[in-house]
């Protein structure tokens, strides 16, 4: 089917593109959200007519965007999640707990906008990619932590398995000092 987009599309083309997709496609994503019109005699008549006005919106929400983009950039937010000790998720994080989150945090996003490269399942600090136009990107980080205080540490750089690592060094430390004590001070009792 022949459609033009009415606003840019990604992998797909420019306002004002006359381009060929799928059916489906068109019936089932471009058309209901507005993306699009049908591309025959009437409708490229009337979007001639209407360009202006679309390319004026099309600056205004851009605009909008790229000032909510500044503000977003950069922002970390913190999803709490159970795991087990070695730091694997017992589920996922996915793009409704980031927009969530995002959102408790003072910005609106909506699930759709948000883009993740691979499911997050594991503890740790993770960008996730933010589509607020279809020319403007942000890029935030989210905390996933079983806790506000193990937020906190991974805020400040070090990981969850570090500290386990480290916690369990200093048990086998201490766990060899008392077998050293103990041992000699049974060398004193047989002498």
């Amino acid at each position: 089917m022949q459609v033009i987009l009415l606003e840019r599309v990604a992998k797909l083309g420019q306002m004002g593109d006359v381009v060929k997709v799928r059916d489906g496609y068109a019936r089932n994503f471009l058309l209901p959200q507005g993306k699009a019109l049908r591309a025959n005699e009437a409708n490229i008549k009337s979007f001639e007519e209407r360009k202006a006005q679309l390319e004026a919106r099309n600056l205004e929400t851009k605009a909008e965007a790229q000032a909510l983009a500044e503000k977003l950039d950069g922002q970390q937010f913190i999803v709490i999640r159970s795991a087990s000790d070695a730091g694997a998720l017992y589920g996922s994080v996915t793009t409704r707990d980031a927009a969530e989150a995002a959102t408790t945090g003072g910005f609106s996003i909506d699930k759709r906008q948000v883009v993740l490269k691979a499911p997050i399942k594991d503890l740790g600090l993770h960008d996730v990619h933010v589509v607020l136009h279809p020319e403007v990107e942000a890029t935030i980080v989210i905390n996933v932590a079983r806790s506000m205080e193990e937020a906190e540490i991974q805020a400040s750089g070090k990981s969850i398995q570090e500290l386990a690592a480290e916690a369990e060094a200093a048990a086998e430390f201490e766990i060899a000092e008392l077998f050293d004590e103990v041992g000699a001070a049974a060398a004193d009792d047989d002498e």
